[in-house]
C-alpha cells in the first residue's frame, strides 16, 4: 500500500467503512433490556457508580420521593464554591492554588501551609532539560490537547519511578503535572504558531513569584503584560473548572483507567482525550463560534425578535453548524442554574467594560434570557434549561485575547487538580477494576469454511 498520503481515505477504506456502518444496533433494544445509555436513566439522572468526598453537585431536592429542581450548587470538599470565591476575593488573593490544596488534602490551608504549597508548585514549574527543543518543537500539532497529551506521555520516560502507584509518588507526579500543564500548553501553542503560521517564536520562563493564572498570561503574551482584572478573572475561571464530581466524562475516565492499576501519565493522557471532545471540554469553543455566526446574522443586537428567530433557526438545524443545539445552554445535571456560570457572569460585565465589549455582553445576556423559553417551546424537556459554565467562559477567554486553540487546554490546566484528587481517592479505596456490563445482541452463527464463503 502506498502511504505517501497519510490522511487519504481510499475507495478500499470507504468500502470497508460501509461494512462497519451496516451493523447498527436497533435503538428499541436499549429500552427492551433497560440499558442506561450514557449511564443515565430516562429522567437524565446519573447511575450511581461510586462514592467521593471531593465534590458535590446539587441540582434538586427530594421531597417525598419527588425530585424537585433547585438553584444549582457546587461544593468542594463540603465548601460552597461561591463562598470560596468570595473568601479569596475579599482578601485580594488568587484562589486556584488554595482550591488545589483543598481538593487534594481535604482542608483549607493556613497562610503558612498555602505559602509552602505554592513554593512546591513553583519549584516543579521547570521542564526537563531540552524537553521544549526535543519534544514540543518536534512535529507540532494543530490541536493543543493532542500536544498536551503527547507531552504528558513523554514525561513518563523522564520519571525513574513512573510506574510506582504509592500515594507519595502519585502525589509527587500530580503536583509536577499541575505545575507543568501551563508550560506544556502554552509552549505547544507557541511552537504550532511559529511553524504553521510563520509567527515569531518566543518561549518565556515562568516567574516563581506569580500565581498560575498570572503565569499563563506572562508566558503567553509577547510583552508579558496583563492587567490585574485579567489575571483575577482567569484565576476565577481556573477555580470554577477545577472539579465537578466523579461522574463527568473525563474524571470518570480517570477513575476507570486508575482502577486498572496503570501509571499516572497514562491515566492523565486518557482524561485529556476525553476532555478534548466537543461534548465535554471543547464546548466553550462552540459557544464562541456560534456567537460569531450570530453577530454576522443578527443585524440588531438589541432586537429580541431577531435574536429569537436566530435561536429558533439553531434548534431547527438551519443556522451555524446545523446541529440543532444552542451551545452553552443546558447541562446534564443542573436545571435552574449553573453556579459556575453565575460566578463568572458577575465578573464578565466588568471585563467587558474594560475591553469595550459591552454590546457583546448585552447580546450574551439577551441569549441567556431568551434561550430557555424558546427551547421550552420547541423541545420536550424533562428539566429546566439555563446557561452553563461554557456559555460565559468562552466569552471571557476571547476578551482575554487567548487563542481559540488554548481554550480547552486551559480547562485541562484547571481540571488536572480535580483529576489528581480523584486518582488518589481511587487508589486509596483499593477498589475493583471498573468494568460495567454490556449485553451482546448478536445472533450466534455457524463457522463457514473459506471455500464455502461467497
Amino acid at each position: 500500500m502506498n502511504n505517501t498520503n497519510f490522511s487519504e481515505i481510499t475507495p478500499d477504506i470507504l468500502a470497508l467503512a460501509d461494512k462497519c456502518q451496516s451493523h447498527v444496533i436497533n435503538p428499541e433494544l436499549y429500552g427492551k433490556y433497560e440499558v442506561k445509555r450514557g449511564l443515565r436513566d430516562l429522567n437524565g439522572r446519573g447511575v450511581l457508580t461510586g462514592l467521593t468526598e471531593i465534590s458535590e453537585i446539587k441540582s434538586h431536592i427530594i421531597d417525598d420521593s419527588d425530585y424537585i429542581p433547585c438553584e444549582g450548587k457546587l461544593f468542594y470538599r463540603g465548601y460552597d464554591i461561591e463562598d470560596i470565591v468570595k473568601g479569596f476575593l475579599k482578601d485580594d488573593r488568587f484562589g486556584f492554588e488554595e482550591v488545589t490544596y483543598l481538593l487534594l488534602f481535604g482542608e483549607l490551608p493556613t497562610k503558612e501551609e498555602l505559602k509552602s504549597f505554592c513554593d512546591i508548585l513553583a519549584g516543579y514549574r521547570t521542564l526537563p532539560t531540552s524537553f521544549v527543543r526535543d519534544i514540543i518543537m518536534k512535529a507540532p500539532s494543530k490541536d493543543m490537547m493532542n500536544t498536551l497529551a503527547r507531552s504528558v506521555l513523554t514525561l513518563y520516560s523522564y520519571d525513574d519511578c513512573a510506574d510506582d502507584t504509592s500515594i507519595p509518588n502519585v502525589l509527587r507526579q500530580s503536583l509536577q503535572l499541575i505545575s507543568l500543564f501551563p508550560l506544556l500548553s502554552v509552549y505547544g501553542y507557541q511552537a504550532y504558531r511559529h511553524y504553521h503560521d510563520d509567527e515569531s517564536l518566543f518561549i518565556h520562563t515562568p516567574d516563581t513569584e506569580l500565581s498560575t493564572a498570572e503565569n499563563i498570561l506572562h508566558i503567553l503574551r509577547a510583552d508579558q503584560k496583563y492587567t490585574n482584572l485579567e489575571a483575577k478573572i482567569l484565576d476565577i475561571a481556573l477555580v470554577i473548572h477545577a472539579e465537578h464530581g466523579g461522574g463527568n466524562n473525563s474524571t470518570f475516565t480517570n477513575h476507570v483507567v486508575t482502577s486498572s492499576g496503570t501509571d499516572t501519565y497514562s491515566t492523565v493522557a486518557a482524561s485529556l482525550g476525553s476532555l478534548k471532545g466537543p461534548k465535554h471540554g471543547g464546548a466553550n469553543i462552540k459557544v464562541v463560534q456560534m456567537f460569531e455566526d450570530m453577530k454576522n446574522c443578527v443585524k440588531d443586537w438589541n432586537d429580541d425578535d431577531e435574536i429569537g428567530a436566530y435561536l429558533k433557526a439553531l434548534l431547527h438545524k438551519e443556522a451555524f453548524d446545523k446541529s440543532g443545539l444552542i451551545y452553552g445552554m443546558g447541562h446534564a445535571v443542573y436545571s435552574l442554574s449553573d453556579p459556575r456560570a453565575k460566578i463568572l457572569k458577575g465578573f464578565v460585565e466588568n471585563l467587558s467594560r474594560e475591553k469595550n465589549k459591552n454590546s457583546e455582553f448585552q447580546l450574551y445576556s439577551a441569549v441567556e434570557r431568551l434561550a430557555p423559553k424558546i427551547i421550552g417551546e420547541e423541545r420536550q424537556i424533562y428539566k429546566g434549561v439555563s446557561a452553563n459554565v461554557d456559555f460565559y467562559s468562552g466569552f471571557v477567554y476571547s476578551m482575554l485575547e487567548l487563542p481559540l486553540e488554548l481554550y480547552t487546554p486551559i480547562f485541562a490546566i484547571s481540571r488536572i487538580s480535580g483529576w489528581s484528587a480523584h486518582r488518589i481517592e481511587e487508589l486509596m479505596s483499593a477498589g475493583k477494576i471498573i468494568r460495567p456490563a454490556y449485553k451482546s445482541v448478536s445472533k450466534h452463527k455457524k463457522y463457514t469454511p473459506m471455500s464455502d464463503r461467497l
